[in-house]
């Protein structure tokens, strides 16, 4: 449905990814150039131009009514601005006021990659029907956002649901965020990998030392690689527990890299999740993996232009 065509933007600190989406989520048009994340904040900006010029040379660029970006934070949806961690150059950076401009003066929201993530799969994904759902995405770090009553809910700065820093050992390892013991510390992609080579896991010919690698292993039968898993779905669990007890969700939609480990992390995570959400309105809590994929981002940016992440979402032209 071209009159409900949108113009999607998935900014994160290895990619910049571009789409025009119709109003049933099919991508009609892709383009993606890399970010250069150690370049001055102007240097970033030209590589978001340039996506956004090679969307616009489309026929069906002027159809598109508004645009959605979904950015790694943090973000600050109440002010138009994102700081990405691995983006040196941008802190503070006016993305939603320099996009508007860019595309001449389009609607433009702005939501964090954890609500994007999760608008994606409440609108084409697992979370499709559900009322009350946290979607989580694991991978370098662990983010989230939450569904609930049936809408998005990004919160005032669009940080809502934000799970990896939920701290789940008290007396846990220092986290880069300030806290102590948060599941990003223990669950996240390079922390499990980490986990694996102290406890005296060791890679392959290859040398790959990735959570992907350790995955591998962990199919394998490598006892320190599946403890090194065990360990990231317990925090997981725990978190996602939390969450439940306090919201009342009924559905937990897990994404990113790590969990393309399959049942090496779904597997404990279930059984964790059966020692945890003990009490008897989150007994019944499930936990799937994201249908979305290497889409969520466009997707839920896609849907961020539209009326499904209502507010707290920043907006500019409307």
């Amino acid at each position: 449905m071209q009159n409900d065509l949108v113009v999607a933007l998935d900014f994160g600190g290895t990619k910049i990814a571009g789409a025009l989406v119709d109003g049933d989520g099919a991508i009609l048009v892709r383009a993606q150039r890399p970010t250069p994340a150690q370049e001055d904040g102007e240097t970033v900006m030209r590589a978001v131009e340039a996506v956004l010029a090679d969307l616009a040379a489309s026929p069906l660029w002027e159809s598109a009514h508004a645009v959605g970006i979904g950015s790694a934070g943090p973000v600050d949806a109440s002010a138009g601005t994102v700081s990405p961690v691995n983006v040196p150059g941008w802190r503070g950076f006016p993305l939603v006021e320099r996009v508007h401009k860019v595309t001449g003066g389009r609607p433009v929201t702005l939501v964090g990659d954890g609500v994007a993530m999760t608008a994606a799969e409440h609108w084409q994904g697992a979370a499709r029907g559900h009322d009350n759902a946290l979607c989580l995405v694991v991978s370098t770090g662990v983010g989230g956002g939450l569904v609930l009553d049936g809408r998005v809910h990004p919160g005032p700065t669009g940080n809502a649901g934000h799970i990896g820093h939920i701290s789940v050992d008290l007396d846990g390892d220092p986290c880069a965020c300030g806290g102590r013991g948060c599941v990003e510390r223990i669950a996240s992609g390079p922390h499990i990998a980490r986990r694996a080579l102290d406890g005296g896991w060791r890679p392959g010919p290859d040398g790959d030392t990735s959570a992907a690698a350790v995955a591998a292993a962990a199919r394998a039968g490598d006892p320190v690689a599946v403890a090194s898993f065990e360990r990231a779905a317990q925090a997981l669990a725990a978190g996602i527990a939390a969450t439940a007890t306090l919201v009342e969700i009924d559905i937990a939609v897990v994404g990113g890299g790590v969990a393309g480990a399959g049942d090496v992390l779904f597997d404990p995570l279930r059984r964790s999740l059966h020692a945890y959400a003990t009490l008897s309105f989150v007994r019944d809590l499930v936990v799937v993996p994201a249908l979305t994929g290497t889409d969520a981002g466009l997707l839920g940016a896609a849907a961020a232009a539209g009326p499904r992440v209502p507010e707290g979402a920043a907006r500019a032209g409307r």
